[in-house]
């Protein structure tokens, strides 16, 4: 009996793109259940009972959806970031998780240029704004996104540096970007901050007061990775502090109307999550979770696995 494999997506895929997967599965003898749109938890616990491995974008797997897949051996994040998984609770029931990295990469990258233009340009509004040419951008993260941000910024002339203490200083090298070493000079010496870490325990409201009262003045700050990562009482606080600071993302905060309210001409928000928007992302990434589902039920193939 042929594999299932559950597409699981409350917001789905584009329609080209969900038809390639399911043709891609099709063709390698796997039979493939679309789950789109659904509002009621109960029916991903439902669908992934007799599933052998799922494709989800922001979908939320827990506990209860892991151990309602008795079958279940493989979950593919299609996406970079994987925080929407219970990443513990899989590999404590032997359920390798996977993600796709770099297939959104360019997407996110040119809405950060997008925002930060529309900041430097102050917001379309009419009013007198700068040029991105020969101002500062700090890359908070260098990995597939932040070096596509680098490598834009550079094309606008700007001066770029970046800061990740995991990388040798030959992939900031190949990048032509300054390393800075310290967190704290990133934002002190920065025009422009673009964000790309994920959400993890360390991670989170690790973007606080004490950093962000560091920044230059005038400086702007451009979140295209997670709410999370941002500390929203004490950024709330900052922005009133700091009248020169401006703050734009594609994940409006929790308290969104406080800052509307106060922080209007020098705030951005889109209405939703918008990073991987885009019909070239939002292809790649599910053909690429595709290809590795069919690598891993296939041949025993793991790629991009997040839960070693």
């Amino acid at each position: 009996m042929a594999d299932k494999v559950l597409i699981a997506t409350e917001k789905p895929f584009a329609e080209s793109a969900r038809n390639q997967m399911v043709k891609m599965f099709q063709e390698a003898g796997l039979q493939p259940v679309v789950l789109e749109k659904y509002t009621d938890p109960k029916d991903l616990l439902a669908a992934v009972s007799d599933a052998s491995a799922m494709v989800i974008r922001s979908d939320k797997v827990t506990r209860d959806v892991l151990e309602a897949g008795k079958n279940l051996k493989l979950v593919v994040r299609a996406g970079a970031g994987y925080d929407n998984v219970d990443c513990a609770s899989a590999k404590d029931r032997k359920v390798i998780v996977e993600n796709t990295p770099g297939q959104n990469a360019n997407a996110v990258a040119e809405l950060t240029m997008g925002m930060m233009i529309m900041i430097a340009r102050a917001k379309y509004s009419g009013k007198s704004g700068t040029e991105l040419k020969g101002k500062k951008l700090g890359v908070h993260a260098l990995g597939n996104i932040g070096k596509i941000v680098a490598s834009l910024g550079r094309a606008f002339g700007m001066e770029v540096c970046a800061f990740d203490p995991f990388l040798d200083q030959c992939i900031f090298d190949d990048c032509c970007v300054g390393c800075i070493t310290k967190i704290e000079d990133l934002y002190s010496s920065c025009d422009y901050v673009s964000v790309h870490i994920p959400a993890t325990p360390e991670t989170v409201k690790s973007i606080n007061y004490a950093l962000l009262s560091k920044m230059k003045k005038g400086a702007a700050l451009i979140n295209t990775a997670r709410a999370e990562i941002i500390h929203e009482e004490e950024l709330l606080k900052i922005m009133e502090d700091r009248p020169d600071l401006k703050y734009a993302s594609d994940i409006a905060p929790k308290n969104a109307a406080a800052f509307m309210e106060k922080f209007a001409d020098r705030i951005f928000f889109t209405p939703k999550k918008m990073g991987a928007q885009t019909a070239e992302a939002n292809t790649n990434a599910g053909l690429a979770a595709a290809q590795q589902i069919i690598a891993y039920l296939k041949e025993g193939k793991v790629l991009n696995q997040v839960n070693p």
